[in-house]
């Protein structure tokens, strides 16, 4: 048994020593083989993508969700009580200041103004027959022939109904105002909406769903919010004159491929920052002429703080970041990458503007930059063609896209 583990033994040493020098053999006639050549010899460049710095003038906007909001609103409340007898609009109409929207009964109240003015002619008559008794007392007494409090009675007399004729006429106002009440007309100009009642009821004064609501649409109003490091930003552009507004509709679409609702200026920003969120609220008005903006629908709206004249700008997806900052690879003319350190003075989705470290002309790396490092040699790849759309073409007159 020992011997044949001794066997073993010594027939695993001649193996392992013949395929060692078996190897040691083949090797040098495989490294001359085409294959081992490629295995085994300089890596080949690195394919990329890349786009030429640009010099152009860029808006510079910022961004933010808003909501929609009527420049005016009013609930329609009667003021005064009763059967409810005519409604003279359609819901959906628009109105003017004035329009007649609906009636009350107006017959009591008609009754309560006949009955003071009917007051008021009572009492004047009766202040002008005191009146000419106060002459008379006055003379009288001037010759003695009447005491002097006959005569001071007289004139209280006169003072008592003129009080009283006064009270009549404020009586007669009131019931004026109330019958007034009785027709209901449109304190703005804007858009009716639904109805919360019908005619035959009884309406109650100030009832808290009121009538039906009115909405001014032309113009209409966007408030939105920024953060506060906008702030100075913000205050800049409206020192400079009227800051644009751009309404893009909510999408997950980016908002360079958004279709603008509208355009509107900035009219309000708000007189302290919310402590809470750290923003900053601010409010936009757009003319609205095709009713594309509606109150209480979200918006995202881009605010146009300055336009950065003679930028020097390359596509965002080029700026890389590292322990130093940004910084971009440059390929020069013997089609090696360096590594430039750059300042950016503003990014978005659409371009990044290089303020320091990039020269207009300059081509940077857009795609493949993941694998360069400082002096790599490139490939300059030829992007693919766009896919065709499948889509209808866009028609003549289509609605303008939101800026770049």
């Amino acid at each position: 048994m020992r011997r044949v583990a001794l066997l073993l033994i010594l027939f695993a040493f001649v193996a392992g020593g013949g395929a060692y020098w078996w190897l040691e053999l083949r090797a040098p006639a495989e490294s001359t083989s085409p294959q081992a050549g490629r295995r085994r010899g300089p890596p080949d460049n690195v394919p990329v993508l890349l786009a030429t710095a640009e010099r152009r003038d860029v808006p510079i906007y910022l961004d933010g969700l808003g909501t929609v909001q009527a420049s005016a609103s009013v609930t329609i409340k009667p003021m005064v009580d009763g059967p409810l007898v005519e409604l003279s609009f359609r819901e959906g109409q628009d109105v003017e200041v004035g329009d007649v929207l609906a009636r009350i009964d107006s017959r009591t109240y008609q009754a309560a103004l006949d009955q003071a003015l009917a007051r008021k002619r009572q009492n004047e008559a009766s202040l002008a027959n005191a009146k000419l008794d106060a002459a008379r007392y006055a003379k009288l007494a001037a010759t003695a022939y009447t005491s002097a409090q006959q005569a001071d009675t007289a004139r209280a007399q006169v003072a008592q109904l003129e009080a009283q004729v006064a009270s009549d006429q404020a009586q007669i106002d009131n019931a004026r105002a109330l019958l007034g009440y009785t027709t209901i007309t449109a304190p703005i100009a804007g858009r009716v909406g639904i109805r919360n009642v019908d005619v035959g009821n009884i309406v109650r004064a100030n009832e808290p769903n009121g009538l039906v609501v009115i909405t001014t649409l032309r113009p209409i109003n966007v408030q939105f919010t920024l953060p506060q490091q906008a702030l100075p930003a913000v205050k800049a552009a409206i020192d400079a004159g009227d800051a644009e507004v751009i309404a893009l509709p909510q999408a997950n679409a980016p908002v360079t491929e958004r279709t603008a609702l509208d355009r509107g200026t900035l009219t309000v920003l708000d007189n302290q920052v919310d402590p809470a969120t750290g923003t900053i609220r601010l409010k936009a008005r757009f003319a609205n002429e095709r009713l594309q903006l509606w109150p209480g629908a979200f918006v995202t709206i881009r605010l146009r703080v300055r336009t950065w004249e003679g930028a020097t700008v390359v596509p965002p997806v080029a700026v890389q970041r590292g322990p130093r900052g940004a910084f971009v690879f440059v390929v020069d003319d013997e089609l090696r990458a360096r590594r430039r350190p750059v300042t950016v003075g503003h990014e978005d989705v659409v371009a990044a503007i290089i303020a320091e470290g990039l020269q207009p002309g300059e081509r940077v790396v857009v795609d493949g930059a993941s694998r360069l490092s400082d002096g790599t040699k490139v490939t300059i790849s030829t992007p693919p063609p766009p896919a065709s759309p499948r889509g209808p073409r866009p028609v003549a007159g289509a609605r303008e896209r939101a800026p770049s």
